[in-house]
């Protein structure tokens, strides 16, 4: 094949992209790149392409940086690069893919380099990894420690606390701003979370643990050093990055600390599809990078839309024009239809429905399958009318969300014992592991952490004496710490070993063992992909499974069953029909989502994306009464409801606008038969006066 062959389905302007500043030996001799890539524009095949152009031309695989927000994005982004690089390379594109070692997330990437780099700046190599939960329990502890666990007036959760100390980190905002603005009902808290928080960072380097922000905080001061950034960034030649509108002010100082002249710096993003700044991302990353640079950086837009018909684009163009501050681009698609988006009207939350049910199964009788039809909404609980009615109806369906892999107690467990095995100074795992004993309590597992913190792992558990209630477990738990220590058992052995530890405590704890057991086995199967226990711990934790069998998931018994979602869950997937809930104000946009000018654009977005997830049907639902829950004024009532703002009457002749139930001649003729009913019941009561 010709060497450029292989560029032949791009269209020009993701040919524009992929080709930028590439020359001979991969180099790219331009400045950086944005590429603003529309909804269904094709973004992942063109940054593909680009990476594989790049080896195609020379590139070292081994030089690229290529940040993506999953490990499964960068694994599917992998396989393409090989498939489309050989088309040229053949078999030899293969071996060099192999060579693109440094694609992932964020976190996963931070964490390799930070182990790379921690002799320099003072950490230990062996740093364990904690997640969400095991990092609000570290904050616990400090809460409790420093006295902030009995106060007169309440004083925040552990889950609030890591929640406003990740939001600070993250969003490099002082902590005062963070509160008001994003949560103020603990506002008069400041200087004792000040001292929680310096208690808690003292904590996790005295354990030799870090939190998932550690990951990118770490990184990012090592960007802000001159010599360490210039290191660091002199590994890479090129550095793609990918979603960046969910990117957050941490992660763009990473990026400008490592090509502040943005040679070789490609990023792809939509900032119209910026909607997770309840996770610290910010559209200010993406408006603003072009002008980071001198010169600033040239950017290519993606318009033509692979996915939706021309009737939806022009409405969600529509939407999305009244935008503040944007990127001014125009989504077109060869793909007509004279089906505008539909405006449904109806009653309530029951008569919508009744609606999407009925809808959902006449697309069924027309061939679209269940799995092909979705319904979005703003917040999880607005399905629930609907979740009744598709049950009531037998239509299965699936919900987007629920309990992850590792949020459940009997996986967090095992990882518990491993990770203490690890590294002994993590009390947090330690704490779990030692609680699974029967006759410990927490003052006995605290001993047992302090003896195992002055001295070596082994030697300390086996002179501990157990308190006599726990001696029958006690031995069975220093023979596993034994085991995992000297590594005889070998890698991915040691989880079966822990599981053979373990099930005698996992019967003991849950009603449900056979169930939580499958999952034990999952994990097991995880861990044989994994070359060592250290490995394991720090990826399943990074970028962890996504259910577990508690979760509830596809139905077994059913082949095909309808798709329920949030519109933030539903970023990046694609249905054939889609149906959005109670597209009202005070639901889109959500009555907690209008405080601020920045608040209602990000709404408008949510709006955009959730409409741009349609291929060929689109019904926006709008209830004329819906049920309002836990507000402070009034109580749980229903509401009057009005369209929202985001669709004013000047864009109205985008969209078809009905009624539901319509007015048919069967139900004009089962009034006029219930009329004459009543009429001859009356009479047939006369005959015996």
């Amino acid at each position: 094949m010709h060497a450029a062959a292989y560029l032949e389905k791009l269209n020009p302007q993701q040919r524009q992209a992929v080709e930028h500043g590439v020359s001979g030996a991969g180099e790219a001799r331009k400045g950086p790149l944005l590429v603003i890539a529309g909804a269904g524009s094709g973004k992942t095949n063109t940054l593909a392409h680009r990476v594989a152009h790049l080896i195609v031309n020379g590139a070292d695989p081994r030089r690229i940086l290529l940040l993506t927000f999953s490990r499964r994005a960068a694994a599917e982004m992998a396989r393409r690069v090989e498939r489309i690089a050989g088309q040229v390379m053949g078999a030899n594109a293969a071996v060099l893919t192999e060579g693109l070692t440094w694609a992932g997330t964020f976190h996963g990437i931070g964490a390799r380099l930070l182990r790379d780099y921690a002799p320099q700046i003072g950490l230990d190599p062996n740093f364990t990894i904690h997640d969400r939960e095991d990092s609000a329990d570290l904050m616990n502890l400090v809460r409790h420690e420093l006295g902030y666990s009995r106060t007169e007036k309440r004083f925040p959760t552990k889950g609030t606390l890591i929640a406003i100390y990740s939001r600070a980190v993250n969003a490099e905002r002082p902590l005062e701003e963070v509160i008001a603005r994003s949560f103020p009902w603990v506002a008069g808290w400041a200087a004792e979370m000040k001292a929680i928080f310096a208690g808690y960072v003292e904590a996790k380097q005295a354990q030799g643990v870090l939190d998932y922000d550690d990951l990118l905080l770490y990184w990012a001061q090592m960007a802000g050093e001159p010599q360490l950034a210039a290191d660091i960034g002199g590994r890479f030649d090129h550095v793609l990055v990918d979603e960046y509108q969910d990117t957050n002010r941490l992660q763009a100082s990473i990026l400008i600390g490592l090509k502040p002249d943005g040679r070789g710096l490609t990023v792809v993003g939509d900032d119209a599809q910026s909607i997770y700044s309840f996770r610290a991302a910010t559209v200010r990353n993406i408006l603003d990078f072009p002008g980071h640079f001198s010169p600033r950086a040239e950017t290519i837009m993606l318009e033509q839309n692979y996915r939706s018909t021309q009737s939806i684009l022009r409405a969600a163009n529509a939407v999305i024009d009244f935008a503040a501050e944007r990127y001014a681009k125009n989504l077109w698609s060869e793909r007509p239809s004279l089906e505008r988006p539909a405006l449904v009207n109806v009653r309530d939350e029951i008569e919508q429905a009744n609606f999407i049910a009925t809808r959902v199964l006449e697309n069924r009788e027309d061939g679209i399958a269940l799995k092909s039809q979705a319904v979005l909404f703003r917040a999880s609980h607005h399905s629930g009318p609907l979740e009744v009615e598709l049950t009531r109806r037998n239509i299965p369906f699936v919900k987007f969300g629920g309990l992850k892999f590792l949020d459940s107690a009997h996986v967090k467990d095992v990882l518990a014992v491993l990770r203490f095995v690890e590294n002994p100074r993590d009390r947090v795992a330690g704490f779990r592991v030692l609680r699974l004993l029967s006759g410990f309590g927490a003052a006995t597992a605290a001993k047992v952490l302090d003896t195992v913190a002055t001295g070596p792992m082994v030697p300390s558990l086996e002179t501990f004496s157990p308190p006599p209630r726990a001696a029958q477990d006690w031995p069975g738990f220093v023979t596993l710490a034994r085991d995992l220590k000297s590594r005889a058992t070998g890698w991915p052995g040691e989880l079966d070993r822990v599981r053979q530890w373990y099930e005698p405590h996992l019967e003991r704890l849950h009603e449900d063992a056979a169930t939580r057991q499958a999952d034990l086995v999952q994990l097991a199967q995880i861990a044989g992909s994994y070359p060592s226990r250290a490995r394991f711990l720090t990826k399943l934790t990074l970028d962890p499974p996504d259910a577990t069998s508690a979760e509830a998931g596809p139905p077994h018994l059913d082949e095909d069953y309808l798709i329920l979602s949030t519109i933030h869950s539903s970023k990046g997937q694609e249905w054939k029909s889609v149906f959005v809930l109670n597209v009202i104000d005070g639901c889109i946009p959500s009555d907690l989502g209008v405080g601020t000018k920045d608040e209602i654009e990000e709404e408008r977005r949510l709006l955009y994306v959730a409409m741009t997830r349609a291929k060929d049907s689109l019904s926006l639902m709008l209830p004329q009464r819906f049920f309002v829950h836990g507000q402070s004024r009034g109580g749980d009532r229903h509401v009057y409801a009005a369209r929202t703002r985001f669709i004013p009457p000047r864009i109205l002749d985008h969209f078809a606008t009905s009624v539901w139930p319509p007015a048919t001649p069967e139900a004009a003729t089962a009034a006029s038969a219930s009329e004459v009913r009543i009429d001859l019941s009356a009479r047939m009561r006369g005959m015996w006066r």
